[in-house]
């Protein structure tokens, strides 16, 4: 299954941030595939789009962080599998 995670940091805590990342890397666990990361153009804001076989392993990952910001958990799915989903229900 496809996760979308949203990162968010207040200003005072971009360098442990930084720090963190410079020194654990980007934390992915086995059975979770990091398809993507993107971070908004002011800070402060990180997505991440995985691929998940271990959502256990996923959540612990991405508990490692919450103590330096929000973190917001979404599963997803590609629009054109959810139209197909949506149509074959009508």
């Amino acid at each position: 299954m496809l996760y979308m995670t949203i990162f968010t940091y207040e200003p005072e805590k971009r360098d442990a941030v930084i720090k963190r990342r410079a020194e654990k890397g980007a934390l992915v666990q086995a059975g979770v595939k990091l398809l993507g990361e993107w971070s908004s153009l002011g800070g402060g804001r990180v997505f991440r789009l995985a691929e998940v076989e271990e959502p256990v392993a996923f959540h612990a990952a991405t508990m490692a962080w919450n103590d330096l910001g929000k973190i917001e958990i979404y599963p997803v799915m590609p629009v054109e599998e959810i139209f197909k989903i949506l149509a074959g229900k009508k």
